[in-house]
């Protein structure tokens, strides 16, 4: 067997450009949440694969691509594929063990499941994808994940075995899809197939997101499904509710919410990210860790540790925080956001912008149409 072929029949992505994301011309909401299909190519066999995916289910598309072009990772026995592989093994745990990729300014948060596309390199996951899911992993966690890989004839159990480690806290729909050089001219209807296994996350039907803004900046929050969070989502669709919270222990800002939320408590341990009902009239949103009995309310979406610190005014007292849903939860003109659905007189043939104003002539973006965003 060619090393060159072992490492190389996946896939891969020959244009410089800067990853980013490519979108259907009409993707709406339905019983499947929205998709995000992610990528590596290094041979193209990874890049037909998407394509012949994408042709089968409605989802938006991401391309990584490493920061060095041109580079030949099965040159010289693999030599450079092989140095990449092993400063990974040798720390997972350091970002700087990871080979560069393009910047990626697509936010996970608008997505319920996400399919990763990646090639295999001498049994492992190519390096480069392994980068973006290390880079990623705070971003997916809670989400729904299926995992496809392209080999020459290799089996993927090591391919899976990196993509567990990369992603703990993600909710894996199935079993990995392998296609390899024997059967990648039936990969139609192996992903037909192969989907139809899938436990994709529903569409959203209740509201799932909450807005925590401190010092003028706001970041999204991704609510746990519970007693407490539907409590807490009635009163803020009344007013937003602004609280005073302290640092302590130098791992979290706390206190009164001035109200109290039903509890669920358990023994955790809360991470960074994590909001935390604590004592039921609590609210707590850690940027460190501590193990106590609490309510999980939610965690912030995509924040690395240090961002946290900084956004969450680490080691400050009488920080202003106030919580609030969305804009697009909110009333909007004649109609409004209610569970997940679009509650409106307004008729459903005409298309309507975000906040309810009827568009004649709409250009390239995001719009209402049929009671459902779209994007045109």
């Amino acid at each position: 067997m060619i090393m060159a072929a072992m490492l190389l029949s996946c896939c891969s992505s020959d244009s410089e450009a800067m990853a980013e994301v490519v979108s259907p011309q009409a993707n709406t909401e339905g019983e499947i949440g929205k998709t995000l299909v992610v990528y590596y190519s290094y041979t193209g066999n990874c890049r037909e694969i998407v394509t012949t995916l994408r042709s089968q289910i409605q989802a938006d598309v991401l391309e990584i691509q490493p920061a060095e072009k041109g580079l030949r990772y099965e040159a010289n026995n693999y030599a450079l594929g092989t140095q990449l592989l092993n400063a990974i093994k040798a720390n997972p745990n350091d970002a700087s063990s990871y080979p560069a990729i393009d910047p990626v300014t697509t936010s996970l948060a608008d997505y319920q499941n996400i399919i990763i596309v990646t090639p295999l390199w001498w049994s492992q996951m190519a390096a480069i994808m392994q980068t973006y899911l290390f880079q990623s992993a705070s971003q997916m966690a809670g989400k729904h994940v299926g995992l496809i890989v392209s080999s020459h004839s290799s089996g993927i159990s090591g391919v899976v075995s990196d993509a567990k480690r990369l992603l703990p806290d993600v909710t894996w729909m199935g079993d990995a899809l392998w296609i390899n050089a024997s059967n990648h001219s039936k990969r139609a209807s192996l992903i037909e197939n192969w989907l139809g296994t899938l436990n994709f996350a529903k569409a959203q039907t209740t509201m799932n997101k909450m807005s925590i803004t401190i010092g003028g900046q706001t970041q999204s929050v991704t609510l746990e499904d519970n007693a407490a969070t539907k409590a807490l989502v009635e009163k803020l669709q009344q007013a937003p509710v602004t609280v005073t919270l302290d640092s302590s222990g130098d791992f979290e800002i706390w206190g009164a919410l001035g109200f109290s939320l039903p509890t669920s408590n358990q023994q955790i341990t809360a991470q960074p990210g994590d909001v935390i009902l604590y004592s039921g009239s609590n609210i707590c949103i850690f940027y460190g860790t501590n193990a106590w009995s609490y309510t999980r309310l939610g965690k912030i979406d995509g924040l690395t540790g240090s961002e946290l610190r900084s956004f969450l005014k680490a080691g400050e007292t009488g920080i202003s925080v106030t919580l609030s849903l969305p804009s697009d939860a909110t009333k909007i003109v004649n109609g409004k956001w209610l569970n997940g659905k679009w509650d409106s007189p307004l008729k459903d043939e005409d298309i309507y912008s975000l906040s309810g104003q009827k568009v004649s002539n709409p250009s390239k973006g995001l719009y209402i149409k049929n009671g459902k965003k779209v994007i045109l």
